[in-house]
C-alpha cells in the first residue's frame, strides 16, 4: 500500500468527535484504529518500517495511547522500549521536565536509564497537535545523551503547529495521515 493509500485508509477509519472536549474542537479518536485489526496492523507495519529505516536503537512512547503503538513497534522491530509518563507514575529514579500546556503546565518523566548515551531514539505517539509533549520528551532523552532522530505518529494536525515546532527543533517528523480543522 502506498503512503497516500494508507493515509486515505486510516482517515476513513478515524472517528471525529465534534465539540469535544470543548466547543470548537474536533477530537480525532484513534481508538477506532485500535479496534480495527487491519488498520492497527497497517499502522504498526508503517511505523516499524520507519524505525528500521532510521536504524533506531530504542523506541520511546508517550503516555498513554502512544504506549499501544510504541510497544507494538518495539516488539516487531525487536527494539528496547522506553516509557514517557506523567510525573509520579514511574517506580525508579527519573529525570523530569515541565512544559507548557494551553492552560497551565504539566510534567513528564522517564527512567534515568531509559536510554544509553548515543542511542538513536524514535518517539512514538498517536498524534501530533501542538508538539509540546513530544518536544519535552525529546529534551529528556537528549539529557541522557540519546540522539533523538525523530518522532512518529499516526495523525498530524498541522493547523496546530506542532510538526513545524518539532522540525525547528531538529527532529524528523513521520506521520501516516493529516487532518485539517475543517475535515
Amino acid at each position: 500500500m502506498t503512503s497516500a493509500d494508507l493515509a486515505v485508509f486510516l482517515k476513513s477509519r478515524v472517528r471525529t468527535v465534534r465539540d469535544w472536549p470543548i466547543a470548537g474542537v474536533n477530537f480525532r479518536d484513534v481508538t477506532t484504529l485500535f479496534g480495527d485489526p487491519d488498520a492497527f496492523r497497517a499502522i504498526v507495519d508503517a511505523l516499524a518500517a520507519e524505525a528500521q529505516r532510521l536504524r533506531i536503537a530504542r523506541i520511546a512512547a508517550v503516555d498513554a495511547r502512544g504506549f499501544l503503538l510504541g510497544g507494538a513497534v518495539a516488539y516487531v522491530t525487536h527494539t528496547p522500549f522506553a516509557l514517557v509518563r506523567k510525573k509520579g507514575k514511574l517506580p525508579y529514579r527519573t529525570v523530569a521536565t515541565e512544559y507548557a500546556l494551553e492552560y497551565g503546565k504539566a510534567t513528564i518523566e522517564i527512567h534515568a536509564d531509559a536510554c544509553a548515551p548515543g542511542d538513536r531514539v524514535l518517539i512514538v505517539d498517536d498524534l501530533i497537535a501542538t508538539g509540546g509533549t513530544l518536544l519535552a520528551a525529546a529534551k529528556l532523552f537528549r539529557q541522557l545523551g540519546g540522539e533523538v532522530v525523530g518522532v512518529a505518529a499516526v495523525i498530524d494536525l498541522p493547523g496546530l503547529g506542532g510538526s513545524e515546532k518539532l522540525r525547528a527543533d531538529g527532529l524528523g517528523v513521520h506521520t501516516l495521515c493529516a487532518f485539517s480543522e475543517h475535515e
